[in-house]
């Protein structure tokens, strides 16, 4: 059963580029890709239970709702808390890294990505 990988960003760019990236795993059915433009949009469906997801891959820096919040959010959701959450950003400082620790992220990517290392930290994470 293909696991459920959803990225939240808003940029085309970025979900098109992670889209490619994964391409191989999506085809071959190890995953299926999701993405949202808009950090609320997901977390209404998340909380509403029309959505789901094995990973999560979030951006920070977006508007309505910043990346750490929407994880924040997220674990705060007994359904959610043990579901793991990549964060790809452009945000490199510790701070802003210990601050997604500190929420119980399971790892965080800085912008730009190579496709390879987004391919082996899905297959890491989701254990594939």
């Amino acid at each position: 059963m293909a696991k459920r990988v959803i990225i939240v960003d808003d940029s085309r760019a970025v979900i098109a580029t992670a889209e490619l990236a994964l391409e191989g795993m999506i085809n071959s059915n190890t995953i299926e890709f999701k993405s949202y433009l808009n950090p609320m949009e997901l977390l209404e469906a998340l909380q509403n239970g029309s959505e789901n997801f094995d990973l999560l891959i979030s951006d920070v820096n977006m508007p309505e709702l910043n990346g750490l919040d929407l994880a924040r959010a997220i674990k705060a959701d007994e359904r959610y808390k043990n579901k793991p959450i990549i964060i790809l950003t452009t945000e490199s400082s510790n701070e802003m890294k210990m601050s997604g620790k500190e929420i119980g992220v399971t790892g965080w990517m800085v912008k730009p990505f190579s496709d390879e290392k987004l391919v082996k930290s899905l297959q890491m994470v989701l254990g594939v």
